[in-house]
Formats: structure tokens, sequence, C-alpha cells
């Protein structure tokens, strides 16, 4: 794309001198460069082709004893720079074959046409005052050179090689190399014509130059050569307006090759009149597919009908100096790009060259689209490729250390064309709106080069680079242009396209609102009753489905975690988390390594290929209310970029009255639906509890399920209070349950009060066997012995009351005090009296601790005696239980005989989870002393 323009070869130089005797310093001097009209002011009008442009110097001399003044040294090579934004089109002229060049005539003249003059040269030569005047020819440049222009001095082919500089401006650049050393050259003044068919240059055009002696800047004419060409402008003015402009060279010699160049520069009048130019880019700008939410590369193109950079008395538009595209809202970047990709790194974008194959420079696999440009300049395109930039390091002090931005994505446009010797590079900034993910491409001081087409190709395919908009519809991309020749006018441009039908070709979505039919997988790794298991969740949706917003799980009945042992991350460790980069956490975990509980793997982006990213579960404290939390800590690294590092909180509670865990998703925090100006699309959502001898499954083999609720985003996915809900479960049922043995073990004991109508305290004890099935149903027939005392009860306890937890203190008639395997302290709390929908209240165990349980067991009379009935005890692991009943005046029980004249025993049945039943007759131990009578018996009989 760049300027391939040719310019003034003004290095023009003649070939140079025999080695003085003595050396001095070597270097030039007067150097000029100047636009000049045919009268010789300056042409200082934006964008016009000028009658001439020309250079010229002189070399340093010193005087020699015996040769009077020569030269200091030998000049080898001659390198010029020109202004950004003079441009000259090589292929406008006629080219001189090289073997046409090079069959020079006994009159020193080349057999090249004379319609491929493009200006004259004056020389130096011989002695300081000698000038000889010299035909400037168009030639054909070698593979790799840009355009060559060339003439005959005293026989002697010199050509200048034109090009344009790879590093920016990317100016055009003039280069004589390896000056052959054939007569003393004192310096050179070269014009380059910028309309050479202009009938004003007939008189000196080729061979109609003089070539005789004469004195600085004089001419002579041989006759009028009068090609008939057409005339086509050669050589444009820069297109902007901002000071004086400013050329430079660098020379070595042949006696010092290897010393430092020697340097200078010279400045001409800047152009003025920018406000002629037009400035007419146009754009399109379109998706690769119609599908909504599918991937997609992108096709943006801009097109200039520069007519005046053809015409030689019009002005040449204005080039783009800025652009800042904004894409359409919904076109985002896709996540599944991540997998596999890499970047180019600054030394990587260094070794971008010339000649460097693919991958010897930027990886290829950092490659994400190509470039194309057409330039009406010259003939052949120049192409490239856009290359993903490397992420900005926070840790990195020095600015641009990683990109020229400093930012999470930055491109790089990188256009060859080795045949014409063109390379440039130009990086690109990309902004991700951090609230919808809308992008915004900026490029800025852009070459200053007409072109007439440029296409930038985003790739498609499986791991294309963008998604398209979720529903259908017309999407517009915006441009603005600022130009060079005015920069405080942008012109505004945009362009649409169309989403045309869903997913895979589907019907656009109803409405507009996308549907929503999650699937949702979850079990035990291994479903022995009774055993420690991994417990896998998962969470999935489709292309073209809602964002998963929220979620709230349940689990299995009796599939509970053991908390023994197991630390929590505390709050301050979270935060720390929040603050890392996802490889600082990688790293260095932020939580404790024994709160680690297990993982996660989410999958990101459309199609067929996701990106997945991993992540950890540790254990947490109360949250929002919850008594537990589950702390999901993900790095959030995908190939090249690093997003940071996402903490998810989620609220985890214990249901009291069946003692299942729940995932609470009122209280917990929402799925992450953009990160970094990133849209996730999370699509694929895997949670794996696996530590260690910490979940454990139930010893019920009856058929139940896991149950998840989870939340779509509906119409709006930044607003939660339109999320849309949906029940979820997936069937569960352990195996194996009758392996499990049964056979638990209860003691009561009556304390004080063993008169007749007296009033004992009542204390059980319960203990399972380790390894035994969970008890479910307990029922308890007291001896006829013991009656209940209505009188007794004072007040119970409303279930309003309970669940507002206000029962009067006078509801509380004993303490219930429970030890679990799975937990370091137990759980204890009062007794009450609660109000139910039977002819007595009911007894309910009030359980605080680390999580809150509710057990209700229903009072009543069978055979004359107190009947108790626990009808639905959770599934989990007991290791004790002691129930303490009050006596005396706020005993419930009351004695028909005196307890300490006979024993007697109560009848418990038992039902296990796993089905098997159990029963005892223990005895009614009474604090009779040692002097009680009766036997004592057995009290599991």
């Amino acid at each position: 794309m760049k300027r391939l323009t040719l310019l003034l070869a003004t290095a023009v130089l003649s070939v140079l001198a025999i080695a003085p005797a003595a050396q001095a310093e070597f270097g030039l001097k007067e150097f000029s460069f100047a636009f000049g009209n045919e009268d010789g002011s300056p042409a200082t009008q934006a964008g016009s082709h000028p009658f001439e442009v020309s250079t010229s110097f002189n070399v340093n001399t010193k005087v020699d004893p015996k040769l009077g003044e020569v030269p200091d040294e030998d000049v080898k090579s001659l390198r010029l720079q020109f202004p950004p934004g003079f441009t000259g089109s090589p292929t406008a002229i006629p080219r001189c074959a090289t073997a046409d060049f090079l069959a020079i005539d006994e009159l020193g003249n080349p057999a090249c046409s004379d319609v491929s003059a493009v200006g004259t040269t004056q020389v130096a030569a011989l002695h300081p005052g000698a000038y000889k005047n010299y035909p400037v020819y168009n030639l054909v440049p070698p593979p790799g050179v840009t355009a060559k222009i060339g003439f005959i001095s005293f026989s002697i082919p010199v050509t200048v090689e034109i090009g344009v500089s790879d590093k920016a401006p990317n100016n055009v650049t003039a280069g004589l190399f390896n000056i052959p050393q054939v007569v003393e050259f004192y310096g050179a003044s070269t014009q380059l014509w910028g309309v050479p068919a202009d009938h004003s240059h007939d008189p000196f055009r080729g061979k109609c130059l003089s070539r005789k002696f004469v004195s600085y800047g004089e001419l002579f004419s041989n006759g009028i050569c009068n090609t008939g060409a057409a005339e086509v402008p050669f050589l444009t003015t820069p297109r902007s307006c901002t000071g004086p402009l400013s050329a430079s060279y660098e020379a070595i010699s042949w006696q010092e090759p290897n010393a430092a160049p020697d340097k200078g520069s010279a400045q001409a009048p800047g152009m003025t009149g920018c406000s002629k130019l037009g400035f007419s880019p146009t754009i399109d700008s379109k998706a690769t597919t119609s599908q909504a939410e599918t991937g997609t590369g992108l096709d943006f193109t801009v097109d200039f009908n520069d007519e005046g950079l053809t015409n030689p008395t019009g002005l040449a538009q204005s080039d783009i100096k800025k652009a800042v595209v904004t894409l359409p809202d919904g076109l985002t970047i896709n996540p599944s790009v991540g997998e596999g990709l890499d970047v180019c790194k600054p030394a990587d974008l260094k070794r971008e060259t010339l000649s460097a194959a693919p991958g010897e420079g930027c990886p290829n696999a950092s490659k994400l689209g190509t470039v194309h440009v057409d330039t009406p300049l010259i003939e052949e395109s120049i192409d490239g490729s856009v290359f993903l930039a490397q992420q900005d390091n926070p840790a990195t002090s020095e600015p641009g250390a990683e990109n020229p931005f400093d930012t999470l994505i930055a491109l790089y446009l990188v256009l060859k064309n080795p045949n014409l010797g063109v390379i440039v590079k130009e990086p690109i900034k990309i902004e991700p709106d951090p609230n919808s993910g809308r992008l915004i491409a900026t490029l800025d001081d852009n070459v200053q080069v007409p072109f007439s087409h440029f296409l930038f190709h985003f790739k498609e395919g499986a791991r294309a680079a963008l998604i398209t908009p979720p529903t259908c519809g017309s999407y517009e991309t915006k441009a603005v242009f600022t130009p060079w020749a005015d920069p405080a006018n942008p012109l505004t441009t945009t362009s649409s396209f169309k989403i045309t039908s869903g997913v895979g070709g589907g019907p656009c979505p109803p409405g507009g609102i996308p549907p929503f039919h999650p699937q949702f997988l979850a079990g035990a790794m291994n479903n022995n009753a009774g055993s420690f298991s991994p417990f896998n969740m998962r969470l999935i949706r489709e292309d073209g489905e809602q964002d998963m917003t929220k979620f709230s799980s349940v689990l299995p009945p009796g599939e509970i975690g053991s908390l023994v042992g197991v630390s929590k991350c505390p709050d301050s460790a979270i935060d720390i988390a929040k603050s890392k980069t996802g490889r600082q956490e990688l790293q260095s975990p932020s939580c404790p390594a024994n709160s680690l509980i297990g993982h996660t793997l989410a999958g990101a982006g459309v199609g067929g290929a996701l990106t997945y990213v991993g992540g950890q579960i540790y254990l947490g404290g109360p949250y929002k209310g919850d008594p537990l939390s589950v702390i999901s800590v993900t790095p959030a690294v995908a190939g090249p970029f690093d997003a940071g590092t996402v903490v998810v909180r989620l609220a985890l509670t214990l249901n009291p009255k069946t003692a299942e865990v729940e995932v609470d998703g009122g209280a917990s925090d929402p799925i992450p639906h953009i990160l970094k100006g990133i849209v996730l699309k999370v699509r694929d959502l895997r949670v794996y509890v696996d530590r260690k001898n910490f979940l454990l499954n139930p010893t019920s083999c009856d058929e139940s399920s896991a149950r998840a609720t989870l939340f779509g985003s509906y119409l709006n996915v930044l607003d939660p209070s339109d999320d849309k809900p949906v029940d979820l479960k997936t069937r569960y049922q352990a195996a194996n349950c009758l392996n499990l043995p049964f056979k638990p073990h209860l003691a009561f004991k009556l304390k004080g009060g063993t008169k007749r109508g007296g009033h004992p305290g009542l204390i059980a004890n319960y203990v399972p066997r380790k390894g035994d099935a969970n008890v479910k149903s307990l029922i308890t027939r007291l001896p006829r012995s013991a009656f209940l005392d209505q009188a007794h009860i004072r007040t119970i306890c409303t279930r309003v009351q309970f669940a507002a937890k206000q029962c009067p203190k006078a509801a509380q008639y004993g303490y219930i005090k429970a030890w679990t395997p799975l937990l370091e302290e137990p759980l204890e709390g009062p007794v009450y009296l609660r109000s139910s929908n039977h002819k007595l209240p009911d007894l309910l165990f009030d359980l605080h601790g680390l999580v809150d349980v509710e057990v209700s067991v229903r009072i009543d009379s069978a055979k004359g005696g107190i009947r108790a009935n626990l009808e639905s005890a959770p599934d989990a692991p007991l290791s004790k239980v002691v129930l303490k009943m009050q006596g005396a005046k706020k005993g419930l029980i009351i004695n028909s005989r005196d307890l300490c004249g006979a024993s007697s025993r109560a009848h418990v049945e038992f039902e296990g989870h796993n089905g098997k039943r159990a029963s005892a007759n223990p005895v009614m131990r009474a604090d009779c002393g040692g002097g009680r009578k009766g036997k004592r018996g057995r009290a599991g009989r």
C-alpha cells in the first residue's frame, strides 16, 4: 500500500572521483529539495502535480597541492528520504527496458525512447565548475525495487532505486549504491517532472537535451521532442498542510565505508490550499454469514474514486489520517478464537521482513485475517496479513512494551509486496465496550499514500474471530475518517448488513426473543450407597439461545458433604484473587489449598469449537445470609488472552427439613456475561466436586433427582429484572443399599420424679453403628407407666412464630444435641411444642450450628401410652443424638405408678433409608438409686 512512489531519484548523482591525495572530512553540502512551478516559484498547492521536483547537493572538497580542488572522499552510496505524502506513479510513464538503457551509442545516449524521459540531471564532474546535463529515464525496476530511474554520464550508466521506507511514516526513499569511481564528482542537481508529457518539457526531453558543458542551472536544447503521449501525472505533492517539508540524506564513502554516515536535511515550503482537496472515502462492511449468533468473518472495504490523482491539472484527494471504525452492536469477539491462538510480539514483528517466510516473524497461529490494497500509483496490488498483538502486561513499566497501546487487544497490519520491495506495518487499537462488547478499531497516523481499494478480511471458520448478532435485523458499521488535509473536519460514513436467519439457517427467533431450552446433567462418579464419591454437574445451552445468567441447584437427598478438616477460603483471599491477573492466580492460588473442594470447566464461544477455561472451587464462609459458600476462582486465561481472575461466589445452604444441599441462586453472584469487553457466550458449564472423601452418597436407593433452576437473559442480557427461570432436573439413584447393615441403638433414662404422679425428665441416647444405613423413621411407644400430662403444656409455638424465629420461651420443653461425622461441631438447640394439624402439637427439634436442621415428631397415644413418631429423618449420618426433656414442674410425662416398683420397657421401631427395619424394647431406666427393685435388663432388648 505504500506510496511506492518513485521520487526524485535526485540522488541522481553521477559517478565518482579518483581518490584524493590527502583525506579530510567527508560529507555533502548545500543540500536542497523543492517543489517548483514553471516560473521558478515554489509549488505549494497540496495534492497538485508540480512542474518539477528538484534535489541538489555538492560534496565537500579540499585543495590538493598538485590537483587543486578535489572531493574529500569518493561517495560510495547515497540514501535520500523525502517528505511524507510525496508520491509518484512509476507505471504512469512508459519504462525503458534495461537492455535499451544499456545500449549506449557513440554520443553517450541510451536506446531509451523519449517517451520514457521523466526529467533532467546536471552533474558537476572533472572539476567544480564543469556541468553537464543528462536526460533521466524511467526504467524497469528489478525484483524487490518499487521504481527505478537512471541516466548516462560519461557513457557510464547511473541508476537510482526508488522505494518506500519500512518504518513509519513510510515515506519515499531513493538510493544510489556502489557509485563507480570513474571521474571526480563534485555535485548534482536533478529535476523530475510532475507531468512528463507536458509540452513545456519537449525542448529538453531525451535526445533533445544538449550535453555540452554549461554553467550551473543552464539548459540547452537540440530541438523539440514531442512524443505525442498523453499528459499523465508522474508526481504528486503531499496532501497535508502541516508546516515546512523536510528531506534528508545519508552518505558513505568508498574510503571509510564502515564509518558513521554523513547526514543532513533540507526544508522546503509547506503545502497550502488543503481546503481545496476533496475527501470522499466510502465503506462497505458485512459479515461473511447472514446467520444469527454464528462465528463469522468480516469484510470491511474502503474505496476512493480519486480522479484528481490522474488528472494533470486536477488535485488529488486527501489521504486518511485517522480511521475510527465502530462495528455493529452485537457483532462481538468470539471466545472460540482463543483456543490455539498465538500473539505477535514486538520482536516477532521486527522479524517481519520482505524476505521472511510465513511464521518467521509473526507466528502463523497469530494470524486473524488478510489485507488487500489497490493503488492507482502502481499496477500491482499489495497484500498482507492481520496479526494479533501481544496483550499488555500491567507488570511492565515501559510504555508500549507489549503493544503500542498498552491494551488487552491490538492488531498489526503487515503489508508486503516483495516484488516491489514494499513492506508496511501498522498497529490497530481495538477497544471492546466493557458493557456491550461493541468493538471500536482505531488506526491513527496512517501512511500518506493514495489508494483506490482497501479490503480488510477477518477469517471465518470454526474459530472465527467474531460472532454475528443474536437476532435478525439490519446492523450498521460506522466509520469516522479524519483527513490529513483538514483534521478538524472528519467525515462520517456508514454501511449496513443484514442477519436474515437463525442459527444453522433456521428461522429467526419469533419476536426477537431467543429460545431457551438448556440441558442439565448431574451425578456421582460412583453411586454406591453410603460411599464417598466425586459429584459432577453440567449446564449446557445451544447457540442462539438466551445466555445463562444465574442458577440455583439442589443436590439429591442424602448427597451431602463432609466438612471435617476442610478449611474455608477467607474473604481477604477472595479479594486478593479478584485483583490478580489470570496467570498470577495460576502460579499462586489465593485460597488455601485445604479449602479446595473441586474444579470447574467453562466452554465459551459458538459453533462446535468452544474455548474451555478451567478454574478451582473452594469452600467459603457465610455469604449474604447463608451459612456457607462456594467460591469459583477462574483464571480467565484463554490462549494468549488474560482477562484477569473471575471470582463467582455461590451461596450454599442446607434445607433444614430435608437436609438437602442447596445453591441459593438468589443470594449468589451471577454467571459472568462479559469480561473486559469480551462477551463470553458461555455454553457449557461443568462443576466437578472431587475432593477426596468429601461428598457422601445417600443410603437410600429410592429414585430421586438433582434439580436446578437456570435463568435465561430473555430480552436484555444486561438487565437481570427480566431474566426468566427454567426448572431442570436429572435422575439420580444410588445402588447397593441392601449391602448396608442397619442396627441402631436407643437408650432411655428417666431423671427424677419416680413416684406415682411424679414428672420425671427424659433422656434419650441414640447411637447408630458406623457404616450403617441412616435412619429414616423411628416410632417410639413409651410404657403405660408414662402418660402425657396435658396440664403441663404451658404454651406452644405457632408455625408462624417458628418461621419468624420468635417461639415463646415457655414453648421449650427440652434440649437436643446431635453429632455427625460430617461436621466438627455438633448441632444443638431447643425442643419445642409446635402447633400442627394433629390433635396434639408436634415435638420439634430445632437444631443449630454451622447449619440449621428441624425435625418434627408427631405425638399421640397408642395402647395406653405415649407414642412419638419421627416419620421422615434426613438421609444424613449421625454419630450420636442426646435428647433431654424437662421434668418436674416443666415435665410433660407423668407417672401412672411408682417407677421403682418394676422395670418398664419402651418399644421402638426403626426403619433405615435403605428399607431395612429393626426394633428394640429398651428399658426405661429410672432414677431409683441402688435399692431399685426389679431386674435391670438390657437397654436394647
